[in-house]
């Protein structure tokens, strides 16, 4: 037995094996994703079926954790974790280091662990996308204050122009609802606007249509209460996608919270014309919501005269239409919202 070879070996299995557990836990309790954490789970029981290829007994024997020299050793940014998103972030690049030793290594002992420990290296590059992605969204999301949905029938001047004046008064978010486009003139604007969003740093949403959103490149989707489920949008999405929720009563929050939206909608708070039937909820559910341990957008009706009556009844996030993209100066109206939600929190 080479006992230098097992040595390596054993500790960069202990460190894979561990990296993927840290990755699994926050796809399941950080991101509530059942399909990455069903990954991450199966990832683990490949990397144990792999290792015992090796002779397990040899990797045991071969382990001399108190004359290890590395244990003393760090590096100044080994305890710098400010956040759950920076410890995923370090196990992830740990992952994928630890299974190149063990593929490079295990070439000399037994070729088919090799390709085993290679093609999860490969699979944990994409992993790492879908992780660090969705957990820079989140936490963009829990940050996010002012939420702006763009219509082209309703802007004033072109969808594009109006787009790039609300993110220049400050809006963190952009959501593209459109009824009256057909797929392809929806997708070749979204694809534009997520462009733009990008290049400002902002997120983008695309409502209604998982399609358009994963083609156009969006950060995610908006689904309404009648469009495809939840959990159907997760199938046909990349990992990487966030998913909002439209709720109406705190029901309809508790469930999304359950099935594991990123986000919500709460409302509509007041009566509005782009969605003239839809009955106002009125403040006491955005009180009720305000409970639910979820990013929200506060939408319906809201305007500069009522806006202080939503922030009060809890919201921290409104979602505003008519009231920026109608003006003549959707920057100026934006810039309104967001000075007044700075100064509100």
């Amino acid at each position: 037995m080479d006992r230098a070879t097992f040595r390596i070996l054993d500790a960069n299995f202990n460190r894979s094996r561990e990296a993927l557990r840290v990755m699994e836990d926050y796809a399941r309790f950080a991101l509530d994703d059942t399909r990455l954490t069903t990954e991450l789970k199966n990832a683990r029981q490949q990397l144990r079926d792999a290792a015992a290829l090796l002779d397990s007994r040899d990797l045991l024997s071969a382990r001399n954790t108190p004359g290890d020299v590395g244990t003393a050793l760090s590096s100044p940014g080994e305890m710098d974790r400010p956040d759950a998103l920076a410890v995923v972030t370090a196990a992830c690049k740990r992952a994928t280091e630890s299974l190149r030793v063990l593929e490079e290594f295990s070439k000399t002992i037994q070729a088919q662990a090799a390709k085993t420990f290679e093609r999860l290296r490969y699979q944990c590059y994409d992993w790492e996308v879908c992780l660090i992605s969705r957990g820079q969204a989140a936490k963009r999301l829990r940050q996010m204050r002012l939420y702006v949905l763009i219509s082209s029938h309703l802007c004033k001047k072109g969808p594009f122009d109006v787009a790039k004046e609300v993110l220049a008064g400050g809006a963190d978010c952009l959501q593209l609802r459109e009824k009256q486009l057909n797929a392809g003139q929806y997708l070749t604007l979204a694809k534009k606007l997520a462009d733009l969003c990008h290049e400002h740093d902002r997120l983008f949403i695309v409502n209604d249509r998982p399609d358009v959103a994963a083609a156009a490149g969006a950060d995610g989707v908006h689904l309404g209460q009648e469009d495809l489920p939840l959990a159907s949008a997760r199938q046909v999405l990349p990992s990487r996608m966030t998913v909002g929720l439209s709720t109406h009563n705190i029901d309809q929050a508790r469930k999304a919270l359950n099935d594991g939206a990123d986000y919500i909608g709460v409302g509509p708070v007041f009566a509005t014309g782009t969605k003239p039937t839809a009955q106002p909820v009125g403040t006491e559910y955005v009180r009720q919501a305000a409970e639910i341990d979820l990013p929200q957008a506060v939408i319906g009706g809201i305007n500069l005269d009522n806006l202080s009556e939503v922030l009060n009844a809890g919201a921290k996030c409104v979602a505003v239409c008519s009231a920026i993209i109608c003006s003549e100066n959707p920057a100026v109206a934006t810039r309104r919202f967001a000075e007044r939600l700075k100064a509100y929190s």
